[in-house]
């Protein structure tokens, strides 16, 4: 929602009601698993929280991949899980494998594992996921994509991401704003991991973009020396579209669709097919069974200071 991004419009207020509304559940929820009114399971093996307090698109995915390539350096075995938002199984949990679907899965569950070959199970529980991570694979700590407001399942750690441009927009709770849970919220996570600036008391991380690779798998090459078209289905469109103008790609025609959106080969008849098609690595794995042979995505890898490691792995060991 753009206009969550803007000053606050006169007609925005006859949303406040139900912001209240949503910022009492809030707070309601959070006192009752707290005092275990509401049931909260700990599992055995250590949980680290990768989230946020505001809606869409502000860079979760990238320091996921990070973090999880930080602890296999570290010797660890970790084990991702997932709410596997846009997807529909047949059954839960599910361990995601080589033939799994992204309509099964979700795309950001499939992505990362076709990155990084873990164990990832998704579950609209994420009590459950856990929990057959635990025993049925060795993994040793347990990465939760998203899930913050999830309190069902303690966490060790929370680890929460903003995005370092757009911020909190308007301040305001769902649906006046792009809130989840209030700003103050901050204040009792363990890191704030801020995407693409500097802010004081935030870690600062940026996105880096490797070589283009072809959706279909070929072993292929594409030099930003003429014009592409691009398209991106996640949730802050813009980011993708002002990183490839940074690597010095001209771009002719530019769409984006819904995030999570669930392509279909007609969603591509708009564009000139003599020009190469760029995507992100997201969109990428739910188009695989139809892309052509121009088709390609760009690859991000986040970078975070060094001391941030060192002292995000003191932190894990004091666990285990």
């Amino acid at each position: 929602m753009y206009f969550w991004y803007q000053s606050v419009k006169l007609w925005l207020w006859i949303l406040y009601p139900f912001s209240l509304l949503l910022r009492f559940i809030s707070h309601i929820r959070r006192v009752l698993y707290r005092h275990d009114i509401l049931k909260s399971t700990q599992i055995s093996l250590p949980v680290i929280v990768v989230g946020n307090i505001s809606v869409g698109g502000n860079g979760k995915t990238p320091f996921v991949i990070w973090l999880c390539e930080l602890l296999l350096k570290e010797g660890y075995k970790p084990g991702i899980i997932s709410r596997g938002y846009g997807g529909r199984s047949a059954h839960y949990p599910l361990l995601l494998g080589p033939d799994t679907l992204g309509a099964e899965s979700g795309d950001e569950p499939l992505m990362l594992y076709k990155r990084l070959g873990l164990p990832i199970v998704v579950d609209p529980s994420r009590v459950q996921a856990a929990t057959y991570l635990q025993r049925n694979t060795d993994v040793d700590i347990i990465i939760t994509d998203d899930g913050l407001q999830h309190y069902a399942l303690k966490r060790d750690i929370e680890i929460v991401i903003v995005d370092g441009k757009r911020r909190f927009g308007n301040r305001h709770i769902l649906p006046m704003g792009p809130l989840r849970e209030p700003l103050s919220r901050l204040a009792s996570v363990d890191f704030v991991i801020n995407n693409g600036a500097e802010h004081e008391g935030e870690i600062s991380m940026y996105l880096v973009p490797s070589a283009c690779k072809t959706v279909d798998g070929r072993d292929a090459q594409l030099i930003p020396d003429g014009e592409i078209n691009a398209c991106a289905a996640i949730g802050y469109p813009q980011r993708f579209f002002d990183t490839l103008e940074a690597q010095n790609f001209k771009l002719n025609q530019v769409q984006h669709f819904n995030d999570h959106h669930s392509y279909k080969l007609k969603d591509f008849a708009q564009f000139e097919t003599d020009i190469p098609l760029l995507m992100t690595e997201k969109d990428a794995v739910k188009c695989t069974g139809f892309a052509q042979k121009n088709w390609w995505y760009l690859p991000i890898s986040a970078k975070l200071p060094q001391p941030f490691e060192k002292q995000l792995l003191k932190k894990i060991k004091a666990l285990k």
